[in-house]
């Protein structure tokens, strides 16, 4: 399934601020640089939906705070 995600780094918690059918909103305690905030939502989503790291794949927007996320 694919998501589309809007992330918002340097938050004081990550979470989940809103959620609809295919769109997702996180705050991200990471920072966006060295790919730390993608790595830390790859993290954050495999616990969320209960599956391996290996399964998400960021398709799109690997630079970007809007991003699509393929989960497996």
């Amino acid at each position: 399934m694919k998501y589309n995600i809007k992330i918002i780094p340097k938050s004081s918690k990550t979470k989940i601020v809103e959620q609809k059918d295919d769109f997702l909103k996180i705050k991200l305690k990471a920072v966006p640089e060295k790919g730390k905030a993608n790595t830390e939502l790859i993290k954050f989503l495999a616990k969320y939906f209960k599956t391996a790291q290996s399964n998400i794949n960021i398709i799109k927007g690997g630079t970007s705070r809007n991003k699509i996320v393929e989960i497996n």
